[in-house]
């Protein structure tokens, strides 16, 4: 009994360390993008959204800061299958929900996609599911295949793409490079067009409200301190606020996940006036 007490007490203490640890580091190295405060904002940059990977924990609040912002007058949810978020999300008069099986064709998709100004990727899944070919398939060949086609079909700004990349994408794991490879490859294919790519390298992505969990909100309170999480509606909200500020960020633009909350934080503010 007292061994079992010993081993957990020394697991608590080595699980409180690395949250201090953890919220020391993110305080005193995240966030270098701070919102300008006199940039204009585009109030039509976000009329068309279309979201990939709203039936995830990150993607379910990005679909809900959406439909609550009144500039987006329309969400087109691209997805294999529904969740009760999704069947719920039909109640508002923005969305449609489009069943979609290859994520390498967008083909059936042509009627649409010449209409879509803003695009909210948090299609994925985690490295430890699947395999490396497999992995590489959704995080490589979906959103690059889909980029391809939404550039054939359209090249008028504003456009905006924004890929959920995940906080430690600058490691050298294959997953890390895979997600790397493609954030360059994004700003590749939009550079010279109407379209900007943003990769965020988030940290605990909180999931929609009524996703959570205690377990989600207690997690959230121990990294809040090192700007280390984000919820998931807070994040759509910076997506959508970056999208609008159409001279502000350029093409390829990376943000850690303070940069996330400050643009969250300048996306509430300008919600309220």
């Amino acid at each position: 009994m007292k061994i079992a007490k010993i081993i957990l007490m020394f697991t608590l203490g080595g699980l409180l360390a690395l949250f201090v640890g953890l919220n020391i580091w993110g305080y005193l190295t995240l966030g270098t993008l701070q919102p300008a405060v006199d940039t204009p904002r585009d109030d039509s940059a976000n009329e068309v959204v279309m979201i990939f990977g709203a039936t995830g924990s990150a993607g379910g609040g990005l679909l809900v800061a959406a439909i609550e912002d009144p500039d987006v007058d329309k969400i087109y949810v691209v997805t294999r299958r529904s969740t009760p978020l999704l069947e719920a999300s039909l109640d508002s008069d923005k969305v449609e929900i489009r069943m979609h099986q290859d994520f390498t064709d967008y083909s059936s998709m042509a009627d649409i996609l010449p209409e879509v100004n803003t695009v909210l990727w948090a299609l994925g899944t985690s490295s430890l599911q699947v395999d490396e070919a497999t992995y590489t398939r959704i995080h490589v060949d979906f959103p690059q295949a889909f980029l391809r086609q939404w550039l054939d079909a359209r090249q008028a700004a504003p456009m905006s793409f924004h890929f959920i990349a995940g906080m430690g994408t600058d490691g050298d794991a294959q997953w890390a490079l895979d997600k790397r490879n493609t954030e360059s490859e994004a700003a590749r294919l939009a550079a010279g067009t109407g379209l900007r790519t943003f990769s965020y390298r988030s940290g605990f992505i909180r999931p929609a409200d009524m996703q959570s969990n205690s377990f989600h909100y207690a997690l959230e309170a121990l990294l809040t301190p090192g700007h280390m999480v984000i919820s998931s509606e807070e994040l759509g909200g910076a997506m959508l606020e970056i999208s609008a500020r159409t001279s502000e960020l350029e093409n390829g633009t990376l943000l850690d996940n303070a940069d996330s909350i400050a643009y969250a934080e300048a996306y509430s503010l300008s919600r309220s006036k």
